[in-house]
Formats: C-alpha cells, structure tokens, sequence
C-alpha cells in the first residue's frame, strides 16, 4: 500500500525548498505534489463557487488518503492563510526521509487527532451478533511531536 507524508508549510517558498530536497533523495517528480490555494478563484457564472469546489476537492482527496475531517480542515485552514501542503508518496524509507525533511524545515503541527476514526454503530437485529472489523488497512500514522503526517492508502 502506498505511504505518503504530509507537510504544511507557512510559507510557499519553504515548500519549493522542501521539493527540491525531496527529490534529491531520489523521489520521482511524479510522487512529489505541492498545492497552494489559487490566488484567484475564476467565477465562471451565477452558481459557480471555485473556493468552495477547491476546498471541497481537497478534503475529499485528503479524507481518501486517511485523514480525519478535522484534519483535512486544519490542512485547508492553512492554505486559506496562505500556506503550502506537499505530499511525498513512495516507499517506508523514502517516505521517513522526506518526513525528516520536512519537518527539519518547518512543517507545522496540526491538529492532533488520535487512533483510527469512530466506529459507526453496526445493525443489530434480534439473534444477531454485531460485526465489526478491527483491523485497519488505511489511515493516518502519526509520529509524536513533528509538523508531517503519515498516511497509509
């Protein structure tokens, strides 16, 4: 399974730095993204709302990948203030080393959430047992007291 680190990064600049450090480590430039919220947001008529589709967008990509709502709102809270996210993908190794990185460099701390989503409550009918599976193929992993976060998708 795929395992991708993301930083945010307060200052878009930091986050080219970030890029090209990464891809020193010999990630390919297609496992390496960065996004920063459009400088202008293109109406393109009476119902268009381009800063809602945007971050719409982008919590539904960051959900996909294993972070919490809170968190993916967290992600987008720092872009609206001007921010950066780069997401490295690759394997374990590789995938620590952009951490280090990007953590060296200044990725900031989001919110702090802590195990894997609640459980929503299974149908219980009458001589029924509730299923539920414990296990967790996908989600976030998170390492104590850094700016990065883990994702496994």
């Amino acid at each position: 399974m795929p395992k991708t680190v993301v930083g945010l990064f307060e200052n878009p600049g930091l986050a080219d730095s970030v890029i090209r450090e990464i891809e020193a480590l010999g990630f390919p430039r297609k496992e390496i993204q960065t996004i920063a919220e459009p400088a202008i947001f293109e109406v393109t008529g009476v119902m268009s709302f381009p800063r809602l589709d945007f971050e719409v967008n982008l919590i539904r990509g960051l959900t996909r990948i294993g972070a919490t709502k809170a968190e993916a709102q967290a992600y987008v809270k720092g872009l609206r203030r001007g921010g950066a996210l780069v997401f490295a993908t690759g394997s374990d190794e590789r995938v620590e080393a952009a951490a280090d990185i990007m953590n060296r460099d200044g990725a900031v701390q989001i919110e702090k959430s802590s195990g894997p989503e609640p459980q929503l409550p299974g149908i219980v009918r009458e001589n029924m047992t509730p299923m539920r599976d414990s296990s967790v193929q996908a989600g976030r992993v998170r390492e104590p007291g850094t700016g990065a976060s883990f994702f496994v998708w």
